[in-house]
């Protein structure tokens, strides 16, 4: 078996705490790349994706911590439309700083509970 990168090392760690502790719960992923952030509530008892939001399509935003903002605030509407209040947060391997955390910042002033 090859060895595992230090990302993906991280990333099943933080997924494997997350489904002790899900309790049922629906999961906001969070991925990144270098031009633009993506966040998507997936209920996977059911296998589905519930909201999703990202940069894709917005002229003129891309990699940086206001379109994590906005993407933020973009997943929380979406879930509440959705009728999600309460989520457990899946940053993958990423650190939880930066863009990540000021997706995670905005969809709390959205109104979602993690």
């Amino acid at each position: 078996m090859a060895k595992l990168s230090l990302f993906e090392r991280r990333r099943r760690r933080v997924r494997t705490a997350l489904k002790s502790v899900s309790g049922g719960k629906p999961r906001l992923s969070v991925h990144r790349t270098g031009q633009h952030i993506y966040a998507q509530i997936i209920d996977d008892a059911a296998g589905k994706t519930v909201a999703a939001a990202s940069t894709l399509g917005v002229k003129g935003s891309g990699a940086n911590v206001e379109a994590a903002k906005k993407v933020g605030s973009d997943i929380a509407a979406a879930a509440k439309k959705a009728g999600v209040t309460t989520v457990v947060f899946d940053r993958g391997g990423f650190l939880f700083h930066g863009r990540v955390k000021a997706l995670a910042d905005a969809a709390r002033e959205g109104g979602l509970e993690f």
